[in-house]
């Protein structure tokens, strides 16, 4: 009876190891339906963080008469995108560019905003000018002189 008791008092190693592996499979099926939340949380953290920047722009050209030249003298210079990297910004109206230099394009090769850009380098860290080029497609832009805000691989 004591030999019994002993048998069937704890696990086997066979079934601690099925336990494990079913745990395993329910790990790699939840861990990328995780990832695509956090990533789909930042990006609309990253969109709304765009929309305040630009109000607080033009609340700039309300009271000033002119756009900003950097993201500092709008007062918002401080803050970063949900993956710790600076907005960045570019003056366009009143700066003389024009469609050359410096401007992000649309597909179509043409400049997205006549009075500034606004956009996250996104996920990757990373961005390009045109929308066509692989790196810029999880950037988080301003288009249209803020008529949309969101992925530039959407737009």
């Amino acid at each position: 009876m004591n030999r019994r008791f002993i048998r069937t008092a704890g696990f086997q190693l066979l079934e601690l190891l099925i336990v494990i592996a079913i745990i395993g499979v329910i790990a790699a099926i939840a861990y990328p339906s995780y990832k695509d939340y956090v990533d789909k949380t930042r990006n609309g953290t990253a969109v709304s963080d765009i929309a305040a920047i630009s109000q607080a722009i033009e609340q700039f050209y309300v009271r000033n008469g002119g756009l900003p030249d950097t993201l500092a003298e709008a007062g918002v210079g401080g803050l970063l995108d949900p993956w710790d990297n600076p907005y960045q910004y570019l003056r366009i109206a009143g700066s003389g560019m024009k469609g050359k230099g410096k401007l992000r394009k649309d597909k179509a090769l043409n400049p997205i905003n006549t009075d500034y850009d606004l956009y996250s380098m996104g996920k990757d860290e990373q961005s390009k000018l045109p929308f066509t080029n692989p790196v810029s497609f999880d950037d988080i832009v301003r288009c249209n002189n803020g008529k949309y805000v969101g992925l530039a691989a959407d737009y």
